[in-house]
């Protein structure tokens, strides 16, 4: 499809920030996922690809509208990139329900309604700054946990419903590579939303 047949389909035409690699979100010296000393522990490089999918999500969503934070993919998906914040918001509730035993039920997703952090995005910008705000909150408050947490093969204080056992027990390691591939697998999502809406391309 040409530029011409694009418009006329109101398809964006791809995009990228980046000038020195062109298949890059931006360039290096602006990227904040490359700054700071590499981690060469296991848990630093956990807690570091953990830091890294969290910014990856606030860089997709990056300078659209409410409107556009709600758009959804495709019929008959409900997935938008403020469904993707509502929904890793609970993920960070999930996980210190899981880790530390914490009174934290979902915020968004009911047993009547599992997809209701996607169903509920409206295209309201209070909705928009709500969900970002509880979505840094939830960061912050599961970032205190795992500073309490420096054993890796620490196991869960809560109700496991991660493996083969309901209920069953993991090492903290365990959980931090599962929530690592929750971020990873919406972050994927999150570059074909973005590129959708307004075409811009980039890792």
């Amino acid at each position: 499809m040409d530029s011409g047949e694009q418009e006329r389909e109101g398809v964006a035409e791809r995009w990228t920030r980046a000038t020195v690699y062109p298949d890059m979100w931006v360039d290096p010296d602006d990227d904040p996922r490359e700054s700071g000393e590499q981690p060469v522990d296991e848990r630093g490089i956990l807690l570091d690809y953990l830091r890294g999918y969290r910014l990856t999500l606030e860089m997709k969503c990056a300078g659209l509208g409410a409107e556009q934070m709600a758009r959804r993919s495709a019929p008959p998906s409900t997935m938008s990139l403020l469904g993707l914040v509502r929904h890793l918001t609970d993920g960070e509730r999930h996980f210190r329900r899981v880790l530390g035993g914490e009174d934290a039920p979902p915020l968004y997703r009911t047993d009547q309604d599992r997809d209701a952090d996607f169903d509920g995005a409206t295209p309201d910008q209070e909705a928009v700054d709500a969900a970002w705000e509880q979505w840094r909150t939830e960061v912050a408050r599961t970032d205190r946990c795992l500073a309490g947490v420096t054993d890796l093969s620490a196991c869960n204080a809560g109700h496991s419903d991660l493996g083969p056992e309901p209920g069953g027990r993991h090492q903290l390691r365990d959980l931090l590579v599962a929530q690592i591939a929750e971020y990873a697998r919406h972050c994927g999502h999150a570059d074909l939303l973005r590129e959708r809406i307004d075409g811009r391309v980039g890792q």
